[in-house]
């Protein structure tokens, strides 16, 4: 009987055992397939709940035999709830299940220009982001360039640089654009001869999200974020392969036509993006001179990205740009000048680069990356007495070493940056070669739930070296802290140290068009070094089901000791410093289908040379906008816009007028095609309605600030075809 009763026992522990079950399972993000590290997954009916680690996998072990529902939740995204029988038909299967962000600002984001490929929310870095589904709606407003996308994001003041061409630089936070980079997929492209022109030659049909770091962003990227940094964030392959075309045409004399293409296989894949962009010569006040100068564009981006393994990935692409653009006066552009109708800038360019991309994946929580670019940028800018070409040869070559672990990240590697520009006799005196060797170290360390600190430090030489007290090493402190203080409500606060080799390269030398300026002998100038803080606190929360909030108020401020300025059209290092501080508010309210947002910035950017404070020129101290959006998902969009910018000193010691701006969108939109129409400026506001924008004569202009609009009303429309949308 005793034996009997152990037999018993036996088979009942076996059985027991055996009705022990694993479910496993990784949690994706539906839209961008990030993993969601941190995901949790709950069985209601066992109280059991469990959290996903850093590869975004789920792993509950003993479930009994039987039905069970488990709910995987992550904040910002719809719930799954599922029932799951077990013992499982596989049961060594991990399943996959991606989950929807939600509506609204809470959805999920994730960040790639820290390099640790992070939630947005869990990074101490301030970091800004538009998404897939906002660019989606800045391609329909400005299909051919990014100028609008930019200059609609509070703390960005986008800034004419040519009466008549169109050029465009940027301001982040009141200060000039040599002090910000632009990338793209985290490689600088755009510097230099070609700064300038890059925002009008951009396309934002080909991008899946861009980053800003606003303030010194030095640590892992180097000079000349002192004002911070644009990533733009390409597209990749998607499970689903992608054909879609946009047609666009707009009431001032504008044609874009565009294509992208993806596809991604079992081993490889292919991004493809095409685009010819037109613009006739528009002058609608009637001035005889381009508000929009006539341009020309061609552009091709073709890529390839190879998934050789579960550890190694990697992608190749090219870039070609040809464009040419002619402005001035009408007469002239039509190709009838005269004694009296001389004037015209024209700026024909061809870019090509290559980009080059690979990771090794070491574990699930080591990754080794290295990429490289290489940029030739051919420029010819030409006018009536002066013809000024020039060839810039410019890399960027990085290997870092990137480990996110539980409780600590690492970032660590090396970059080598290299430019080379040539001018053309007789301005030949102005060719430069220019070496960066530098090294960094990042360490991001969430303490606890609601304290995390990132600091970093970064090593600089280069070569030629300016003067001293630098002698071209730069050593580049910088740390910022995260702290969660309730669920709804985060604070971060951080600074570092920055600088910006010497360069010739600036607003004011584009705007005299390179004609006199004097060679720039960087071994007699200081480069310039700055001291940044910035702090804010961000509210985000839920308003019932379908209703969100989101309140961020920052406060930031910028010293650059030794700017350099223009004088006797040589540059020299200023006797004193600059000085940018201000604050920027961004409340975005979304009920259901509504969308409203207001953003208000303000910058106090002073100089203090020689003792003697003053305003800078062309920096709005008041800038307010306001959008409100209606959506149906899938089926029609209907958006409001208003832009106040206010009063700005200018070169002239006179100041510009404040003027407001509005625009619409209505855009429908089918499973493969969307119908849109856009107006721009329907308050029709325009500099040259105030008084002219030059003296002396039409044959011979002297152009004065750019301001304000010029081009007045626009209105574009267009179609999307979709060809492969399923």
């Amino acid at each position: 009987m005793k034996r009997f009763f152990m037999l018993i026992s036996f088979v009942l522990l076996a059985h027991l055992v055996s009705a022990q079950n694993t479910f496993r399972a990784k949690v994706f993000n539906d839209q961008t397939k990030a993993a969601l590290k941190g995901a949790t997954a709950t069985i209601p009916d066992l109280k059991i709940s469990i959290s996903a680690d850093t590869s975004g996998l789920l792993t509950i072990p003993n479930i009994p035999n039987g039905k069970f529902e488990i709910e995987i939740t992550y904040v910002g995204f719809g719930k799954s709830e599922k029932v799951y029988s077990f013992p499982m038909q596989t049961p060594d299967q991990v399943l996959t299940i991606n989950l929807e962000p939600s509506t609204g600002e809470l959805a999920e984001v994730t960040v790639q220009t820290t390099r640790t490929n992070q939630n947005l929310r869990d990074i101490p870095t301030r970091v800004e982001a538009l998404p897939l589904e906002e660019l989606d709606e800045k391609s329909t407003m400005r299909p051919g360039d990014i100028k609008m996308l930019l200059g609609e994001t509070t703390g960005i003041h986008v800034q004419q640089t040519s009466a008549v061409s169109g050029s465009a630089s940027f301001r982040i936070q009141g200060l000039g654009s040599r002090y910000t980079q632009l990338l793209q997929d985290g490689m600088p492209l755009y510097a230099g001869f070609s700064g300038n022109l890059s925002l009008l030659q951009i396309s934002p049909l080909d991008l899946r999200q861009v980053e800003f770091i606003k303030g010194s962003a030095s640590t892992l990227y180097g000079g000349g974020a002192i004002a911070g940094l644009v990533n733009l964030i390409s597209k990749v392959p998607e499970k689903e392969p992608e054909l879609t075309f946009l047609l666009n045409g707009t009431s001032a004399k504008g044609a874009d036509a565009s294509g992208y293409y993806s596809q991604k296989w079992k081993h490889i894949g292919t991004t493809i993006f095409g685009s010819y962009n037109y613009n006739g010569a528009y002058d609608p006040s009637n001035t005889g001179l381009s508000a929009i100068p006539q341009t020309k564009r061609f552009t091709i981006n073709p890529k390839v990205f190879l998934y050789m393994d579960e550890h190694n990935s990697g992608w190749f692409g090219v870039n070609t740009t040809y464009e040419n653009r002619l402005g001035g006066d009408m007469q002239v552009i039509s190709g009838q000048p005269d004694n009296v109708h001389q004037y015209f800038e024209q700026n024909k360019t061809f870019r090509f680069s290559t980009q080059l991309s690979f990771t090794h994946k070491i574990d699930e929580e080591s990754k080794i990356n290295f990429k490289n670019t290489i940029g030739y940028f051919d420029r010819d800018l030409a006018g009536p007495a002066f013809d000024f070409k020039g060839r810039q040869v410019s890399s960027y070559s990085e290997v870092n070493y990137v480990r996110n672990g539980e409780k600590a990240s690492w970032v660590a590697g090396a970059n080598l940056i290299t430019d080379h520009f040539t001018a053309e006799p007789p301005q030949n005196s102005l060719s430069y070669n220019q070496v960066t060797i530098g090294t960094f170290v990042q360490n991001t360390y969430k303490a606890n739930n609601w304290f995390s600190v990132e600091s970093g430090l970064r090593l600089d030489i280069n070569n030629p070296a300016p003067a001293t007290p630098s002698s071209g090493l730069f050593i580049l402190p910088r740390i910022n802290a995260l702290f969660k203080i309730t669920d709804h409500l985060s604070s971060r606060i951080g600074g570092g140290l920055g600088y910006k080799m010497p360069s010739l390269f600036n607003d004011e030398v584009e705007q005299d068009d390179y004609v006199h300026i004097q060679p720039l002998n960087i071994g007699n100038t200081q480069a310039e070094q700055s001291y940044g803080l910035n702090g804010d606190l961000n509210y985000r929360s839920a308003l019932g089901d379908e209703a969100f909030i989101n309140i961020n108020q920052l406060y930031f401020s910028t010293r650059v000791d030794r700017p350099l300025i223009l004088q006797s059209n040589s540059f020299i290092n200023a006797p004193g410093y600059l000085n940018t501080q201000g604050a920027e508010t961004n409340i975005k309210l979304v009920m259901d289908e509504l969308v409203f947002y207001v953003g208000y910035t303000y910058t106090d950017t002073k100089t203090h040379f020689n003792g003697v404070s003053a305003l800078q020129t062309l920096t709005p101290k008041n800038q307010l906008s306001f959008d409100a959006t209606y959506e149906i998902e899938g089926s029609f969009r209907f958006g409001a816009e208003s832009f106040y910018t206010g009063p700005q000193l200018l070169s002239d010691g006179t100041t510009g007028k404040d003027y407001v701006t509005f625009g619409l969108l209505v855009q429908k939109m089918w499973k493969h095609l969307d119908i849109f129409v856009n107006a721009e400026n329907l308050t029709d506001q325009r500099q040259t309605k105030w008084g002219s924008i030059y003296t002396g004569s039409l044959t011979t202009p002297k152009f004065k600030n750019i301001y304000a609009p010029l081009d007045g009303v626009v209105v574009n429309a267009g179609i999307r075809i979709k060809l492969l949308n399923k």
